[in-house]
């Protein structure tokens, strides 16, 4: 009888579930609630009218910038059991001004998971940026669990390519060896290194199955290069380890570098890349590269 009490004052592992979903649906309309109540209308370029009888923006205004219905916003600040897309949360966080943490919360709240390159490692501190620039002339770059490359030092940005000429949304290390010519020119062993490359992609994937981002970047892969493709349909797995790579840089020539991942957070995935010389010779056109940085971005 005892046993069969504290059952009934526990609840059963699907009342808890329940439980956690409202108090989670309560937090998130008491969160957007009180994000819209700081927003003014000058700040999203809406004008401001005579009768506002709360501070803030309107449910209408929200639901009308973030291209969603004024119904369905308004059952989600009432904390109704719907369902949000990761693009509506997208269009949300942008309306309403949030910043990382902020949005970071959104997304945990609503149960899903952040898209954005950024996500993995929510910020890249000054800390870490002052680390890549004394890394110098050791190319360096912050990277997380899906090969986005969130930061790099000037010797890293021409080493394969140069990458203050690549798009933001395109500075990915496997959509960077699959499209983009002059990185793909610079690896000596182009095809051994997609096939890797693949094979710890697939390694990495299988923590975030279902996840949307990594779901978009296998698709675009799939799509855009049949190398990839051929190569992911082998199935081969490899972890992350340390080798030596062999690249032909366009200004300094032929480099053998010493690949190696520092880890900032295992949990989130996130890493410092690092290549040291392999030999002298290497290292004194590394030397010449991080000399010639600024003089290529010119």
């Amino acid at each position: 009888m005892q046993g069969q009490g504290q059952g009934q004052a526990g609840g059963s592992p699907r009342e808890s579930l329940k439980r956690e979903s409202e108090i989670r649906r309560h937090e998130l309309a008491d969160f957007l609630r009180s994000r819209r109540a700081r927003i003014t209308p000058e700040q999203v370029g809406l004008p401001r009218g005579r009768r506002r009888r709360t501070p803030g923006l309107r449910r209408e205004e929200i639901a009308q910038l973030s291209a969603v219905g004024v119904t369905w916003y308004t059952w989600l600040e009432q904390a109704r059991d719907i369902q949000v897309s990761v693009q509506v949360l997208d269009a949300l966080a942008r309306t309403l001004l949030l910043d990382a943490s902020e949005r970071a919360h959104l997304f945990q709240l609503a149960g899903a998971v952040d898209p954005s390159p950024a996500a993995s490692c929510q910020t890249v501190t000054p800390a870490l940026r002052l680390m890549l620039e004394k890394l110098e002339p050791l190319p360096a770059c912050i990277q997380n669990s899906r090969y986005d490359i969130l930061a790099y030092n000037r010797t890293y940005g021409r080493l394969l390519c140069d990458l203050d000429t690549v798009a933001p949304e395109d500075r990915n290390c496997m959509v960077l060896i699959c499209t983009n010519e002059q990185w793909r020119k610079s690896f000596v062993f182009l095809e051994d290194t997609i096939r890797l490359m693949a094979a710890k992609f697939r390694g990495s994937m299988v923590g975030h199955l279902g996840e949307p981002a990594w779901e978009l970047l296998l698709k675009r892969l799939e799509d855009e290069s049949p190398e990839f493709r051929e190569a992911w349909q082998l199935h081969e797995v490899v972890g992350t380890r340390s080798k030596t790579k062999y690249f032909r840089n366009a200004h300094v020539g032929p480099l053998s570098l010493v690949h190696t991942d520092l880890w900032l957070g295992p949990d989130q995935g996130a890493r410092l890349v690092t290549y040291t010389p392999a030999d002298e010779e290497s290292r004194e056109r590394l030397d010449r590269l991080q000399e010639l940085a600024p003089a290529v971005a010119s």
